[in-house]
């Protein structure tokens, strides 16, 4: 996959918004609630330009039962893939468009993490700025390998996470 990280885009949250009425008409009433995070959530950030959704659900086993509408929908749907809990999807093979990340609504801990660092961003541009910096930087570095890019931020990213949590649950 190649790595872009890109200047800020205002239509990054329309494309959120249609793909998350897309969602709703998936799932129906088994999404509580549904949130636009990441990079691409944070206004001024440098993002690769790719869509985080997370829908909050009633109940993850119920999820799977929907991986034929979400393969119509142009996702592939790729279980928990490596986080307990979740339910993947991504969307645009190698030129990816969106991820979905689906948590039933009381995995605190998941939810939590993943808000507090979107919100954190939302509020200390110093560092939203200097995590759009790094990876615009890493991206020129390893424009072809994302696991190399991936590592590369792998430390504040961790920083980061720590930060926000104590921010958020203060």
């Amino acid at each position: 996959m190649n790595v872009t990280v890109t200047d800020y885009n205002q239509q990054w949250i329309e494309r959120f918004k249609d793909e998350a009425n897309r969602l709703k008409e998936i799932f129906g009433s088994e999404i509580v609630e549904i949130h636009h995070f990441g990079s691409t959530s944070v206004p001024g950030i440098k993002a690769k330009p790719i869509i985080d959704i997370m829908p909050l659900v009633k109940d993850i086993e119920k999820v799977d039962s929907f991986n034929h509408e979400m393969i119509a929908l142009g996702y592939e749907p790729l279980g928990e893939y490596g986080i307990k809990g979740r339910r993947y999807f991504r969307k645009g093979g190698d030129n990816r468009t969106h991820q979905v990340h689906i948590f039933q609504l009381d995995n605190d801990d998941e939810v939590d993490r993943h808000l507090a660092v979107r919100d954190y961003l939302r509020n200390h541009p110093k560092d939203a700025q200097q995590y759009g910096d790094l990876k615009e930087k890493l991206a020129k570095q390893f424009p072809n390998d994302i696991e190399a890019y991936m590592d590369g931020k792998d430390e504040f990213v961790k920083e980061l996470e720590r930060k926000a949590l104590d921010w958020y649950k203060n």
